[in-house]
């Protein structure tokens, strides 16, 4: 296999979550070239990830924006990619779509082998598979890793890796020092968003925002530490919730950094404190400690994946309903996410300082 196309085309933590498929890979075929077909979002992170040659940034929904911008730019971006991908002659595909449109693109592109998931009969278009309703039971990455066993890999578990561009690196560290953040300081990184990948239903993975509010005041407090807020321009309003229910000043970083300039935040920081999402995985792969609060979602199957679990804290519910995020689908909530509601400031509180200790 000197040729590999790496097929995934979901959010961030999901194509993190292919990185030790990567190593594998790698370990298995020295020398071996690693393509990435991704979506637009996720490109400036996945430059940062060791292993990957080359990327192929549009998803099947880039191309349908593409199309209802213009017709004619929706035809010259498929095409491009079409040809992109087939110049390549890629030997070996490893397909996480859970889509037949891409495993008819790698076979319309020549992709001898192509491995991946048969979720609801759309394997059809791969040479091997393995059917699948949901994840469960144990992490996504494991059930990733399980696909290279049809090509007759006994895959070893390698933790999340991601290096930080240093100009991105570079222009936070400007930034930091004008809000007297310097290497003597204690700073926690809040990520109170849940990223783009769920759309108008993030919410439901939010901890709420003013004990969000709360705990960073508690750690200003108790800890004199700093608290810098990251996220994307769509979550501006939890940011100024929080900053206006705060009695102290916070470093206010939402909407205003690039993919690669906000994982280079969470790595100037000591700890990351978060919903489950995108940015968790982001500090798992950069080795930072994480505080995460789970709601709908399992987190032995989307939680931190470190062999180092004094690392990463998760706080969450138990309750009779959770997790109602399986197979790929969410039940609809009719306790107004109790599940994240019921976790306390003080239990929080507790959490971070034994992260910290």
């Amino acid at each position: 296999m000197k040729k590999i196309l790496i097929i995934n085309p979901f959010g961030i933590g999901d194509c993190l979550f292919t990185l030790p498929v990567i190593k594998n890979l790698q370990n298995h075929y020295p020398g071996s070239f690693i393509g990435f077909w991704c979506n637009e979002r996720v490109k400036d992170i996945l430059k940062s990830a060791p292993g990957i040659d080359k990327i192929f940034a549009l998803s099947r929904g880039d191309i349908k924006k593409a199309y209802r911008r213009s017709k004619i730019e929706g035809i010259k971006k498929s095409l491009g990619l079409f040809l992109a991908i087939k110049k390549e002659r890629f030997d070996l595909a490893v397909d996480f779509s859970l889509d037949h449109r891409y495993g008819l693109v790698g076979l319309l592109c020549g992709i001898r082998e192509r491995i991946g998931f048969d979720y609801k009969g759309r394997g059809r278009f791969l040479t091997k598979k393995i059917q699948i309703t949901g994840y469960t039971g144990k992490h996504a990455i494991e059930y990733y890793l399980d696909l290279l066993k049809l090509i007759g890999i006994e895959p070893k578990q390698a933790d999340l890796e991601l290096k930080v561009d240093p100009q991105a690196r570079a222009k936070i560290k400007t930034i930091l020092e004008q809000n007297a953040v310097n290497e003597r300081t204690l700073l926690i990184a809040f990520a109170p968003g849940a990223g783009a990948s769920w759309g108008e239903q993030a919410n439901l993975k939010h901890w709420p925002v003013q004990n969000y509010a709360r705990l960073a005041d508690s750690l200003i407090e108790r800890l004199n530490a700093k608290i810098m807020l990251l996220g994307d321009a769509t979550e501006g309003q939890i940011a100024q919730a929080i900053t206006s229910a705060m009695r102290h000043k916070a470093v206010d970083l939402v909407g205003m950094t690039s993919l690669s300039e906000f994982a280079a935040a969470i790595d100037c920081a000591q700890a990351l404190v978060t919903n489950d999402g995108g940015p968790l995985h982001i500090a798992v792969a950069l080795g930072k400690k994480t505080l995460s609060f789970f709601g709908p979602v399992d987190p032995k199957v989307y939680g931190p994946f470190s062999r180092d679990k004094a690392k990463h804290i998760v706080l969450r519910s138990s309750l009779e309903c959770s997790p109602c995020y399986k197979n790929f689908s969410l039940t609809p909530c009719e306790k107004k996410r109790e599940c994240l509601v019921k976790i306390n400031v003080p239990e929080a509180l507790e959490a971070a300082i034994k992260l910290l200790s």
